[in-house]
This record gives structure tokens, C-alpha cells and sequence, in this order.
């Protein structure tokens, strides 16, 4: 993986998916790992969800075991992964196909099919819980998608290249990530308009805000490092050094400590995340993880984190407490997104659900917006 380039995709059969599942069933301890995850069991309730790119699939896991409980196959190149904020529904973007994915987080059921632009790479939705915000890398644009309806409202130009977004604590803005040309574009959500654009360095790839809403921070893969935003200045105002190619990062609820994934490159596989005191902006404490660290997300309580080896293909649950690994969980091919949701899985689930996107309850295009040429390496 370049730190802003991207490689062709790798041809993988849907048919693998029970064997993949059937794998998956049992949690893999790892070096280091062995007697800590009995420990763990029960400590935290809820649903890890994680999109699995060369799978096209989605792995469902419970968060009070750690234990795959299904996968959901019939996204094609799935980047990224969200839960709204309510919990009840999962939204996923379809890379090959242009579409944002609605799916149902109790019964799985496909809820809804949109049009994005083109080559979509992540979606977020407001805390509101009214828009839905989907990068698309291919156009350099956002587009906006009201959840009641289903559909877009707003297409936004932003930066070069447009990666990872995320909404302010508050809902009043969305930043975004543009890879290529090194900026964050600010979009004013009030008018779905993009209203500044900051410059961070180079190869910015994901955004994290602070809890109460005054720091944004963005990844710089190309600089080894991460960038602290003044949301009120909309000024960079401090730079940390990192681990390699950083990618995804997010904040603790209780707003102590920043985790930076660290993937490296496809060639040179990262093996870290970075644990940064947000107080002092200093890292602390480095944890190892697995191959090629990409996505991370924090659980509700605070207390475990969950990280995609994009290399390994399995998920790292980090106790934030101890700093360490306490548990592994082998996914489908090149797990990149990654979210949480407090809510508690549904107690029966088949071992696969197969989604047919033609069957959602809203309409979509079928024209061909796959670029077999182009592929989110972030």
C-alpha cells in the first residue's frame, strides 16, 4: 500500500464466506494474549461491526465474548462501516458500485440503497441522526443523504481526493480528510456547504474530534504523524509524531487518550497503535496489534478498543486500562472500517446473511461507476 496510492483490487469468491465464518466462530489468542480473554468476557456488552473490503462482506461480532456471531456478504468493496447513532441501523459504502448500504442492526434487514458519487469511501451520520455523509474520492465530493427519505439532498465540493469525515460532537460541522492536496475541508452542516478549508501536511487520511467538541485531530500518513485542530480558530496548532502511515484514530468518551492506528504500507506492514494523553498531545504508550493496523473504534465504557489488521485480517481488542492486546479475532480479507454499537447483539443469527441489493425499499441507479482501477488503500 503506497501512503497515497492506491493498488488493484484482488479477486475473492463469495463462496468462501462459511469457510471464513466457520474459522471465525472461536476467538484466536495471539502472543501475549493467552489467559487475558476469559478475564475480559462480559466486561463490555454490545455489537463490533467490520467491513471486510476483499470479502465484500461484514462481520458481525459480539463485543461481551468477542466472537463472530455472522457475516453479512453482497456489499461490493466495503471501505468503511458506521452505526447511527440511535443503534438501529448500520450504514456501509459500496466502493464498487457507488451506493451507500443501510442495513438493520437487529434483524439485518436491508432498509435502504443510495446513490453516492464516485468511489465512495466513508459514510458518517450526524448525531441528529437526520444525514448521512459519504466522501466520494473519485469526484472530490461529499454527498449528503437524508435518512427519513433515503436520498441525497447535497452534493458538496470539497478538497482533493476526500477520505475520512466526521461530524462534531455538536453536529454543526463535518471535517473531512482530503488525501491529495493535504487539507481539511469544513462543511457547515446547517447549509450543507463546505465553508473553509485548513491546511494540515501531508496525506491527511481520517478525522477524530475531542468529546467536547474544541480539538479536532487528523492523521498525516505521509508525515508519521498526527495534527491538533482549533475548531473555534480552524487552525492546525500542534503536530505529535506517530508510528507508520497512520490512518484511522479516535477519542475516548472521557476525552483522556487519542488511539492512532498505525498501518504502514503494504510492503512494510505497520504493527502498532499509538496512545496519545489528548491533555499533554504526547504519545504515551505504544501497543502492537497485528498486520497492518487500519481502523479503530473505542466501546461506550471506554475501557476496550477495537483495531483492524487490514494485513492480517482479524481484529485486535486493546484494554485501554493495561495497554494491550487481550483478545484476537480473525474477519474476512482486508478488514478496513470498524464501528461500535452499545446496543446488544440479537440473541439467534444465522452464521451468513446474503443481502440483494435490488430488494431495499427505496430506488437506485444502475449505472456502472466501478473503477477496477482505483482502490482505497486507507
Amino acid at each position: 500500500m503506497g501512503r497515497a496510492g492506491h493498488t488493484g483490487r484482488r479477486a475473492l469468491a463469495l463462496t468462501a464466506a462459511a469457510a471464513v465464518v466457520a474459522a471465525a466462530a472461536a476467538v484466536v489468542i495471539g502472543i501475549g494474549v493467552t489467559g487475558k480473554t476469559e478475564a475480559h468476557e462480559g466486561m463490555v456488552t454490545g455489537t463490533v461491526w467490520v467491513a471486510n473490503e476483499d470479502d465484500d462482506s461484514v462481520t458481525v461480532i459480539d463485543a461481551a465474548t468477542n466472537q463472530v456471531l455472522t457475516t453479512i456478504s453482497g456489499v461490493a468493496g466495503p471501505h468503511n462501516v458506521q452505526v447511527s447513532p440511535d443503534d438501529q441501523s448500520v450504514w456501509a459504502v459500496s466502493g464498487h458500485e457507488s451506493l451507500a448500504v443501510q442495513v438493520g442492526s437487529l434483524d439485518l434487514d436491508l432498509q435502504a440503497v443510495v446513490p453516492t458519487g464516485d468511489h465512495p469511501a466513508h459514510v458518517i451520520v450526524a448525531p441528529d441522526g437526520h444525514t448521512a455523509y459519504v466522501t466520494n474520492a473519485g469526484d472530490d465530493t461529499v454527498t449528503a443523504i437524508d435518512v427519513a427519505t433515503s436520498w441525497p439532498i447535497a452534493t458538496i465540493p470539497v478538497g482533493a481526493y476526500p477520505h475520512g469525515l466526521r461530524p462534531s460532537p455538536d453536529g454543526r460541522w463535518v471535517y473531512v480528510a482530503n488525501m491529495q492536496d493535504g487539507t481539511v475541508s469544513v462543511i457547515d452542516t446547517t447549509s450543507n456547504t463546505r465553508v473553509a478549508d485548513i491546511d494540515v501536511g501531508a496525506t491527511p487520511v481520517q478525522i477524530a474530534f475531542s468529546p467536547d467538541g474544541r480539538y479536532a485531530y487528523a492523521s498525516l500518513n505521509a508525515d508519521d504523524a498526527v495534527a491538533r485542530i482549533d475548531v473555534q480558530a480552524q487552525s492546525v496548532i500542534d503536530t505529535v509524531a506517530v508510528g507508520d502511515g497512520p490512518v484511522q484514530l479516535y477519542a475516548s468518551p472521557d476525552g483522556s487518550v487519542l488511539l492512532v492506528a498505525n498501518e504502514g504500507t503494504a510492503e512494510q506492514p505497520g504493527a502498532t497503535v499509538s496512545i496519545i494523553d489528548i491533555e499533554t498531545f504526547a504519545v504515551t504508550s505504544t501497543v502492537e496489534t497485528g498486520q497492518g493496523p487500519h481502523g479503530v473504534v473505542i466501546d461506550s465504557s471506554g475501557r476496550h478498543a477495537y483495531v483492524t489488521n487490514t494485513y492480517g485480517n482479524d481484529v485486535a481488542v486493546i484494554d485501554i486500562v493495561e495497554h494491550a492486546v487481550v483478545a484476537r479475532i480473525p474477519v474476512g480479507a482486508k478488514p478496513n472500517g470498524v464501528s461500535y454499537s452499545a446496543a446488544a447483539p440479537p440473541l439467534r443469527l444465522p452464521a451468513t446473511v446474503e443481502l440483494s441489493l435490488g430488494d431495499s425499499g427505496g430506488d437506485h441507479h444502475d449505472d456502472d461507476h466501478h473503477d477496477g482501477d482505483r482502490d482505497h488503500d486507507h
